[in-house]
């Protein structure tokens, strides 16, 4: 019983993603972006349960990843199509994904769906990558999932001019779209979030102060924390690895 613990956890995953889906079509992106951290809750988990069990496999793998094509692939590219949406048309705000090509602009917001096409080129990259267990080469699906989603949120949520100035403008929108699906695919190595051998302070010790920060940030900064978190990750990597002699 114990092996099919792991593909539970992932199916969970799937199932938070596609009903993610569904609210995102419906422009409910606060409440699709709550699936989407449930399933990575379950995405997170189901990694360490098939490693405290010792019934990793291979089906594991390659399901792992289909969940997260959908969660962290398909997801982000719908919220950021309506997010360019509402960018063209403020009045669409909240009545959901439509499609009007009756003029150029209206294709426009298909450029976020990119962020889909990324993903599952990252992902399919990563199943095929055997050094990406302790470390990953490019920003991994649900981090990325997470800078997205939080851009709704902060909308939702928190008062902020800037913010909103910035989440609304169309080509700031295209921006970090093409960002996104660049920094998900480029050759950068990012420490991974992984307790693998023991969860000693000395050997993880940038882990447990990056957590620490990141619970500081949320206090103080609530949803606006995420993409400084997101930042931050990068930096923080790419000074390590600056250190170490890493490449």
């Amino acid at each position: 019983m114990k092996k099919h613990i792991p593909n539970i956890l992932t199916l969970l995953n799937l199932f938070c993603g596609t009903v993610a889906v569904i609210y995102a079509v419906n422009g409910q992106t606060g409440i699709a972006a709550f699936f989407v951290f449930l399933g990575i809750f379950f995405d997170f988990f189901d990694g360490f349960a098939a490693r405290k069990l010792h019934v990793q496999s291979d089906i594991g793998l390659q399901l792992d990843s289909l969940a997260d094509m959908v969660t962290s692939g398909v997801v982000p590219g719908m919220v950021m199509y309506h997010l360019l949406q509402l960018s063209l048309d403020p009045g669409s705000w909240g009545q959901g994904i439509r499609v009007d090509l009756s003029s150029p602009q209206g294709f426009i917001p298909f450029t976020g769906l990119f962020i889909t096409l990324a993903s599952a080129y990252r992902l399919a990259k990563f199943n095929i990558d055997d050094d990406q267990q302790t470390s990953f080469t490019g920003l991994p699906t649900p981090a990325n999932t997470l800078f997205i989603l939080s851009l709704p949120l902060i909308l939702i949520y928190q008062e902020s001019e800037l913010a909103f100035s910035l989440i609304r403008n169309t080509w700031v929108l295209i921006i970090l779209t093409f960002i996104s699906c660049y920094i998900l695919n480029a050759k950068v190595k990012l420490f991974a979030l992984k307790f693998i051998k023991n969860w000693g302070f000395r050997e993880n010790a940038i882990k447990y102060v990056f957590l620490l920060s990141c619970i500081v940030l949320l206090v103080l900064l609530r949803f606006a924390a995420i993409p400084v978190i997101i930042l931050s990750y990068i930096i923080v990597s790419v000074a390590t690895n600056k250190k170490t002699g890493a490449v």
